[in-house]
C-alpha cells in the first residue's frame, strides 16, 4: 500500500491500515481468499466516492471534468494482486497490442511521444506529406459495456473463477458524488470501468485493445486518446482507416467526440484533404496539445518551451506569494517537487536547440536561484554551485543519457531498431556504440535518436554496462562532472 492515500466510503486509510497490519493480515487473507473462491466481492468494496477533477476547458462544463472514484482501500489491495497476476499473463502471452502505451510496464507518456515522433520525422524526412488525426473518446472509461467487457475477457484467456470474480465485481456498483462539502444521491453503475480502482485501467485496455486491428495506417495509443499517422499519396487509403474506426467504435458502443477530433497537415507540398468521421468534416488544427507537449505542424517547439516557461513562472509566483520564508533548504525542496517537473516533463521529445528556446527556459531557474535568501547579487553560476543545481542544458544531456540507457536495457519498452543504428565496425569506443543517419531537416538533426549519438559515444563501456539505474546515474554524474557540466 502506498502511504497518505485518502480512504473510501468506510474512512480506513492507507496509514491506518498499515499501523496495524499485523492484526488484520490473516483476517484479510482468509477474506481476500473466500472472495475469489465464491466469486463474491463484498458490497462496501463496490461502493465509491465520487471526486470531479477538471481536466480544461471551460469548469461549467461537466465534460471537463474526470470522475476519481474512492473506494475501499482493502478492496484496492485484493484488486492490486489480481491487477498484477493479469498484467504479467497479458505481457507474457503479447496480448496487449504494441500501440497501447498507458498503464503498462515500461510504456509511458514519453514513450509514446518518442516513438509518434520518431516515424513522423523519418516521413517528412523523406519528403513525404503526413496527416496526423486526433481523435477523442467521449467518456471511453464510463461508456464500457460489461457484457462486452466479460465477452472480450473470455476472448482473451480469462475464464472461471477469475472472470466469476470480475463479473461480480462489475455489477451491482453505487457512487455518491462530493463536491466542495455537498453530497448528492446514491445512484447504480450500469456501465463502465471505475477511473480511481486499480483494476479498471487494465479491463479498458483488454476492452479497447483491437480498436486498430482493420487500420492500417500507423496507430499510437495511451489508454483512449488515439492518434492515426498516414502519407497523403492516396487520401481515400486514411478515410479507410478511420471509417474502421469509427465503425469499431459504433459496434463496440464507445462514443467518439467528433467536436474535438482534429487533423493536423504537415509538410511543405501537403494537399490538405478533408476528412469526415461519423458523416462530420473534421476541424483543421496548427498546433495540438498531445499528452502534454505541444506539437505544430512546422514540428518545431517554441510554442512548447513557452508554455512550460509559462507553467514554471506561474509556479513561481504561487510560491512567493505563499512562502514568506526564504530558506535556501524549503525553497529547493519547493522548486524540485513543484517547478522543474514542468519544465522537464518529456523533455527527451521536445528538447530545444535553438539558443532563444533555452534562455526561456533557463530564466525560470535563474529568476528562482534569485529569490533565495543572500543569492540575488551572486552572478548566476555560482548561484548554481551553492545550491548545488546544474543548468537546464546540462539536465537535458543527463535526461538524453540516461533515456538512451533505459532503452537499451529495456527498462523503457521502446524498440532499438526503430530509433538506433548500431555501428558494426567498433575499433574504439563503448560496446553500444552507435551510428548517425543522414538528416535533411533541422527538425530530424536534432532529434532524441540523433542528437544523443554523439554524446552516448563518448561514454567509457564500464558507464554504458552498468548493471542497474543507479550505477549507470553514479558513472554518468562523474562524466558530466569532469566534462565540466555538472557541480
Amino acid at each position: 500500500m502506498k502511504l497518505n492515500k485518502s480512504g473510501g466510503p468506510d474512512g480506513l486509510t492507507t496509514n491506518f491500515l498499515t499501523k496495524i497490519k499485523n492484526s488484520i493480515v490473516k483476517p484479510l487473507t482468509y477474506l481476500f481468499n473466500e472472495s475469489f473462491r465464491l466469486g463474491i466481492v463484498p458490497e462496501n468494496w463496490k461502493e465509491a466516492i465520487i471526486t470531479p477533477l477538471f481536466k480544461k476547458g471551460k469548469r461549467n462544463s461537466v465534460e471537463n471534468y474526470r470522475p476519481i472514484s474512492l473506494t475501499s482501500q482493502i478492496g484496492k489491495l485484493l484488486e492490486k494482486l489480481i491487477k498484477n497476476s493479469l498484467s504479467n499473463y497479458l505481457e507474457a502471452n503479447n496480448l496487449i497490442s504494441k500501440s497501447q502505451h498507458g498503464f503498462r510496464k515500461g510504456k509511458s507518456t514519453k514513450s509514446n511521444l518518442l516513438e509518434f515522433q520518431n516515424v513522423l520525422l523519418k516521413l517528412v524526412d523523406n519528403k513525404k506529406s503526413v496527416d496526423v488525426i486526433y481523435v477523442d473518446l467521449q467518456k471511453a472509461f464510463d461508456k464500457v459495456p460489461h457484457n462486452k467487457l466479460l465477452f472480450k475477457l473470455k476472448q482473451t484467456g480469462i475464464d472461471g473463477k477469475l472472470l466469476i470474480w470480475i463479473e461480480n465485481w462489475l455489477c451491482d456498483r453505487t457512487h455518491t458524488v462530493k463536491y466542495r462539502g455537498m453530497v448528492s444521491d446514491t445512484v447504480k453503475v450500469k456501465s463502465g470501468v471505475p477511473q480511481g480502482s486499480v483494476l479498471g485501467p487494465i479491463l479498458f485496455l483488454i476492452y479497447i485493445n483491437d480498436i486498430e486491428n482493420k487500420i492500417k495506417c500507423d496507430t499510437f495509443k495511451f489508454a483512449d486518446d488515439t492518434k492515426l499517422v498516414g502519407c497523403v499519396d492516396d487520401k481515400n487509403n486514411l478515410q479507410n482507416d478511420i471509417n474502421a474506426l469509427s465503425y469499431w467504435c459504433k459496434a463496440w458502443q464507445m462514443p467518439i467526440n467528433v467536436e474535438k477530433c482534429k487533423v493536423m497537415h504537415i509538410g511543405s507540398s501537403n494537399p490538405k484533404h478533408s476528412y469526415s468521421l461519423s458523416g462530420e468534416k473534421l476541424k483543421i488544427c496548427e498546433e495540438e496539445k498531445d499528452l502534454g507537449v505541444v506539437f505544430t505542424k512546422d514540428l518545431k517547439f517554441n510554442t512548447q518551451c513557452l508554455t512550460a516557461a509559462k507553467k514554471g513562472n506561474k509556479i513561481l509566483g504561487m510560491i512567493y506569494r505563499t512562502i514568506k520564508n526564504r530558506n535556501k533548504k524549503i525553497m529547493l525542496n519547493l522548486y524540485k517537487s513543484l517547478v522543474r517537473p514542468q519544465l522537464d516533463y518529456c523533455i527527451n521529445v521536445w528538447r530545444p536547440h535553438l539558443k532563444s528556446d533555452i534562455k526561456i527556459l533557463e530564466n525560470v531557474q535563474k529568476r528562482f536561484t534569485k529569490s533565495i535568501q543572500g543569492l540575488k547579487k551572486i552572478k548566476y553560476k555560482e548561484r548554481l554551485q551553492i545550491l548545488k543545481l546544474t543548468s537546464f542544458e546540462t539536465r537535458c544531456l543527463r535526461s538524453d543519457l540516461l533515456t538512451c540507457f533505459k532503452v537499451f536495457n529495456n527498462y523503457e519498452s521502446i524498440d532499438t531498431k526503430n530509433l538506433f543504428v548500431f555501428n558494426e565496425r567498433k575499433s574504439r569506443g563503448n560496446s553500444f556504440k552507435l551510428s548517425k543517419v543522414y538528416c535533411r531537416l533541422d527538425s530530424s538533426k536534432f532529434s532524441f535518436p540523433h542528437r544523443v549519438v554523439d554524446e552516448w559515444n563518448k561514454l567509457k563501456d564500464d558507464t554504458v554496462c552498468s548493471e542497474s539505474i543507479n550505477a549507470f546515474k553514479g558513472c554518468l554524474d562523474r562524466h558530466l562532472r569532469a566534462m565540466g557540466g555538472l557541480i
